[in-house]
C-alpha cells in the first residue's frame, strides 16, 4: 500500500497503474480503520491492483476532485477510468466479486 498526500501523487499513481484501488479515510473513522485491513486481505486475490491510501484530512481537496461526500471510499480504477466506487459500509464479498469479473476480463484479454 502506498500513501498518497497529495492531489498530484494521486492523479500520478492512477495515471502509473493499470489497476490503481484507492481507499480514501479519516483519521477518526472507525469504519475506515475495520474496513482498511479486509481490503488489503480482498485484494491479496488481485496481485496487478495497486493500492493507495489517502488520508481526507491531509489531502482536503481529494473531496472535491473525486465528488467523495463520506468515508470509507473505495474507488478502482482501470487505465485511469473509474470502475468501481463503493463508500461507508462496504460489503465486501460483493465487492470481490465485482473486481475479479473486471480483473479476470482485462487480465485474460491481454493474454
Amino acid at each position: 500500500m502506498i500513501t498518497l498526500t497529495s492531489l498530484t501523487s494521486v492523479e500520478k499513481f492512477i495515471e502509473d497503474h493499470q489497476f490503481s484501488f484507492l481507499y480514501v479515510s479519516r483519521t477518526n473513522c472507525g469504519v475506515c480503520h475495520v474496513i482498511l485491513p479486509q481490503l488489503k486481505e480482498l485484494l491479496k486475490e488481485f496481485p496487478l491492483i495497486q493500492l493507495g491510501h489517502i488520508n481526507a484530512d491531509d489531502v482536503e481537496e481529494i473531496a472535491g476532485r473525486l465528488s467523495i461526500f463520506t468515508v470509507p471510499a473505495l474507488l478502482l480504477f482501470v487505465d485511469g477510468k473509474e470502475i468501481i466506487r463503493e463508500a461507508r459500509f462496504v460489503q465486501m464479498q460483493s465487492l470481490q466479486d465485482r473486481i475479479g469479473k473486471i480483473y479476470n476480463m482485462i487480465v485474460h484479454e491481454t493474454d
